[in-house]
């Protein structure tokens, strides 16, 4: 079986001639999402009941829950014969749906993500780009996107989405050490029209167009991200933005060089949690 979250809900069975065995009723979707982001764990009664009623379960919520695991068990069967049936089991103080780490897209991007972030902590910025790129490749659209979310679901889509733009940035970073930035310059500029307030975009953006001999753009680049920032937040860019405004402006010749990018990238700098707790 492989699982998909990525995006829209999809089961697929692996066995010759399977197809699609995504589940179509509405509340089994969830039970079996709530288990897929909480793969190899023990999901409480109490979580499963909470994702699929919110404060107001029914009196038989308890049977009818028990009701879509012996439904979902179906689904896994049909899906693979032998390893279906051992998936699902019953594990106080609920259930537990076991897999391996190929079966689910999200494990795979977590461990694609976080062999991308070694290797570039350690310089192989090759190696980075195309094990963030694997990564990205998996997103189908928001995660479960035609899935009503629940507290744990919309936690998780909150927590995944915020490594995916991590994942995004640490490409783009990257493909600014190789200077590869006329790979990624219109990446950019639909990221930081889609993040208008996310500082460490914007700065790849203005650098990326700076080498491109685009030094009126990139300082464009900045205004517009200062002026939202006064406008939404009352607050200035963060330092390095204000830093990197300098250079371009002065028309450093060491921003050519990705070398001298690198000395200016901090660890997650400049996103929109950064820069909204800068006092104004």
């Amino acid at each position: 079986m492989e699982f998909r979250i990525l995006g829209p809900l999809e089961v697929h069975a692996r066995r010759a001639g399977g197809g699609d065995l995504t589940p179509r009723a509405a509340k089994l979707r969830v039970v079996l999402a709530t288990l897929l982001v909480r793969a190899n764990k023990v999901v409480s009664i109490d979580r499963l009941i909470d994702e699929l009623w919110g404060d107001e379960p029914p009196r038989t919520a308890m049977t009818t829950l028990q009701v879509y695991v012996s439904q979902l068990r179906k689904v896994l069967q049909e899906a693979d014969a032998e390893g279906g049936r051992k998936a699902l089991v019953t594990r106080a103080p609920g259930y537990m749906l076991l897999l391996n780490d190929a079966q689910l897209d999200l494990v795979r991007f977590e461990e694609l993500y976080a062999q991308g972030r070694k290797a570039m902590d350690r310089g192989d910025y090759e190696l980075a780009a195309e094990l963030q790129r694997s990564a990205l490749e998996l997103w189908r659209g928001p995660m479960l996107s035609d899935i009503p979310h629940g507290p744990l679901l919309n936690s998780t889509a909150v927590r995944l989405g915020e490594t995916r733009i991590s994942a995004l940035e640490q490409r783009i970073s990257a493909a600014l050490h190789l200077n590869r930035h006329h790979e990624v310059v219109g990446d950019l500029q639909t990221l930081v029209t889609e993040l208008p307030m996310h500082e460490q975009f914007h700065a790849h953006l203005m650098v990326a167009l700076y080498r491109m001999g685009r030094q009126a753009d990139a300082l464009s680049t900045f205004a517009k991200l200062r002026a939202t920032l006064v406008k939404e937040l009352a607050i200035e860019p963060g330092i390095q933005m204000q830093q990197l405004h300098r250079r371009v402006l002065n028309g450093d010749l060491l921003l050519l060089h990705p070398s001298a990018w690198r000395a200016e990238h901090p660890e997650n700098a400049g996103s929109l949690p950064h820069g909204a707790a800068r006092a104004g």
